[in-house]
């Protein structure tokens, strides 16, 4: 069994960016005084320019931003052929052991065989009528999957494939810890940048985004995104980004750095409680839960490595953690005052919302959605009713007699990823996109998680995957590129970690 390194003085720790077997027994990492090789660089650029455009691009939701991920994500693939070149010239007989990954991607192609299929199998046409074109049911071919808007689907699965391809270069490509967590400092450098201007678009009461240049379809957004919840999710994934961080330069403070206020860790604390004031900022309640657990979960994680370090050396652990824990109050109570007008503005709401749903006897109109959702999802069970095809077919579904100012709601989502999966790609494909995380998780072993680093990225994932029970972060792009992003490097990461 091997010792806990927190147990030890921290002139004991191993360098933290050695790794003896970086991917496989042939594909060693270099030391971190080493520089990036060409394609390296090439790869984090074009993450790193796609995370940041996205978010900046009012969160990927644009018709045009979406355009332009796409295209930027397509030479994803020239960067794939050019690493799958660069290594057969480096070690031609290794070849097929150092592009372990590429196995990684069956998961993809079947997917992209099913979704192509659907889109040449259309269950619905345009018809022409006096007031316009509108769509009616056209007879498909029954047991083959099919598509509702095959042209949206196949836009849809172009999205997908350049954002997935993009992001899994960072397990294809890099080989040094160094240039991850640089790629995290660059990202936590861009989410305090959109903190900070979000906040002050909030406190100057913007009508609209960018300082109300840009109306915005939702009045309740913040910074560049058009929908609270959705930059909730974003600045979660980030925050739990930026705690790997700082876990990772807490333990290196003693060795490379005076002590750990004087560490990038403390500047990492900092970062993380701008991100966190922002989410009850944006008035997003499902999201400050969830960040609640998510700093909770890093709490307790301290508490427990700082109880093993004072047993070590036979110290009590009261006075720390009773300091922090008032730190803590301290910094909670500066977010409640700095949010408190949003606060009582969402109370109100929750109040009527609760009143509401105890005179009707449910939980509104959200069961209704949901329920309709899931008999779409059972009428075509197997392969759904295409990709991107949501929008179109539920109208047929929707029974809930709601309008506003005259007109009928309609729903451009399920408000559960997980039920709109259903419903557009079918169990098949729900399991196939599944299979896009689990299969790169499979490759890990326990000896993997050496580094707190994985830890988080791979928490702050799950913390939004279970948020896609009951909202739909993956509806915006942006925040899709982020999980795979934090998903690829956390792989990546822990794979470097042995």
């Amino acid at each position: 069994m091997n010792p806990d390194p927190n147990n030890f003085p921290s002139h004991s720790l191993p360098p933290d960016d050695i790794a003896p077997h970086a991917g496989d027994q042939s594909d060693h990492a270099p030391h971190s005084g080493q520089p990036l090789a060409p394609i390296e660089i090439v790869t984090l650029g074009h993450v790193g320019a796609a995370a940041i455009f996205a978010a900046w691009a009012f969160g990927g939701n644009a018709a045009w931003s979406r355009t332009l991920l796409a295209w930027w994500g397509s030479l994803s693939v020239l960067i794939i052929l050019a690493a799958i070149e660069s290594r057969n010239e480096r070690r031609p007989g290794a070849l097929h052991i150092m592009l372990h990954p590429l196995r990684w991607l069956w998961p993809l192609a079947l997917l992209n065989v099913v979704v192509v299929a659907s889109a040449c199998n259309s269950s619905f046409r345009e018809l022409a009528t006096s007031t316009g074109p509108v769509l009616v049911r056209s007879a498909e071919i029954a047991w083959l999957p099919s598509s509702a808007r095959p042209g949206l689907t196949l836009r849809a699965l172009w999205l997908f494939d350049g954002i997935y391809l993009t992001c899994f270069n960072l397990a294809l490509v890099i080989h040094q810890r160094r240039a991850l967590r640089g790629l995290l400092l660059v990202l936590g450098a861009n989410a305090l940048a959109l903190s900070i201007f979000g906040t002050l678009q909030k406190l100057v009461g913007a009508d609209g985004l960018y300082f109300g240049l840009v109306k915005s379809p939702n009045p309740v957004f913040f910074a560049s995104f058009i929908y609270h919840n959705h930059w909730g999710a974003f600045i979660l994934l980030m925050i739990a980004a930026c705690l790997g961080l700082v876990w990772h330069y807490s333990r290196r403070s003693g060795r490379d750095y005076r002590n750990f206020w004087h560490s990038p860790a403390f500047v990492g604390l900092v970062l993380v409680f701008f991100l966190v004031a922002t989410i009850p900022l944006s008035a997003s309640r499902s999201s400050s839960l969830l960040a609640i657990m998510l700093l909770g979960g890093a709490f307790l994680h301290w508490i427990a490595r700082l109880v093993r370090q004072r047993r070590a050396y036979h110290e009590s652990a009261i006075l720390p953690i009773a300091g922090a824990g008032l730190a803590l109050a301290i910094a909670g109570a500066a977010i409640f005052w700095l949010s408190w007008p949003v606060i009582e503005q969402r109370l109100a709401l929750t109040h009527d919302q609760v009143a509401e749903m105890r005179a009707q006897g449910s939980i509104g109109g959200r069961a209704i959605l949901y329920r309709d959702t899931w008999r779409m999802a059972r009428d075509r069970w197997w392969f759904g009713w295409g990709l991107g095809s949501f929008p179109t077919v539920f109208f047929t579904y929707n029974t809930q007699d709601v309008k506003l100012a005259g007109f009928p709601i309609t729903y451009a989502d399920a408000h559960s990823d997980w039920l709109q999966s259903l419903a557009e790609v079918g169990l098949i494909g729900t399991v196939l996109l599944g299979l896009h995380g689990v299969v790169p998780l499979l490759a890990l072993r326990r000896r993997h998680f050496g580094s707190p680093v994985p830890g988080y990225l791979f928490g702050g994932c799950g913390l939004l995957l279970l948020y896609a029970w009951f909202e739909f972060p993956f509806g915006n792009p942006a925040v899709v590129l982020t999980w795979w992003l934090c998903f690829f490097t956390g792989v990546r990461y822990a794979w470097l970690s042995t």
